[in-house]
């Protein structure tokens, strides 16, 4: 009975630190995608707000949990750790991330808060097997197919947007080279609303 009330406490726990990380998710990550339309002034920083709120609840509607399933399924192989030491592994990945997301706000540095929790809750998967078992074997933590693919996206989506982002621009000097800068400037200003519940 103590083992299930700890275990559940520990859950509690967890999903509380959860909900701290994605708060923390909130205002580091979600600030980039207002912030154009913040600064031309096409929205209220208020509105702003309220229009990545409604955006990205409807992502999560539409496209669901993908990018959970890949972390929490596809990355670490959660059964070779001790089952007592599960849930402490869980909650040390998201302490981690959590804590990683504030340094990095604090600083202005640029990061990702997938990256960060995906890090983290390997860091501790493979402490935890180290810990337990030694080195011997400690590779078994990570399974490969769902780390050479998020590896290979890590590289790959940079220069993807970069060329797709060249053509584009390309395009959209060609397509407005002849329209007069007021014109183009009503034109943009309701683009960027899209562009910012798009992101």
């Amino acid at each position: 009975m103590e083992g299930q009330t700890a275990a559940f406490s520990l859950v509690v726990l967890i999903i509380f630190i959860a909900l701290v990380f994605d708060y923390v998710n909130g205002f580091h990550d979600a600030a980039n995608s207002i912030a154009t339309v913040v600064a031309t002034r096409v929205l209220s920083p208020g509105v702003a707000v309220a229009w990545a709120a409604f955006f990205n609840f409807i992502a999560f509607v539409v496209f669901g949990t993908a990018v959970a399933k890949t972390i929490g399924g596809d990355m670490i192989n959660i059964s070779v750790i001790p089952g007592n030491d599960q849930l402490f592994v869980l909650l040390a990945g998201v302490v981690g991330a959590t804590i990683w997301n504030l340094i990095t706000w604090y600083l202005g540095l640029p990061t990702s808060s997938s990256h960060a929790l995906v890090g983290a809750y390997a860091g501790s998967a493979i402490t935890s097997y180290i810990w337990h078992f030694g080195f011997n074997g400690a590779e078994t933590v990570l399974k490969a197919s769902g780390w050479i693919k998020t590896l290979t996206f890590i590289v790959l989506s940079p220069l993807i947007g970069m060329t797709i982002g060249f053509f584009l621009m390309v395009a959209v000097y060609w397509i407005f080279r002849k329209v007069s800068v007021n014109r183009v400037d009503r034109g943009f200003r309701i683009g960027q609303l899209f562009s910012a519940a798009a992101y």
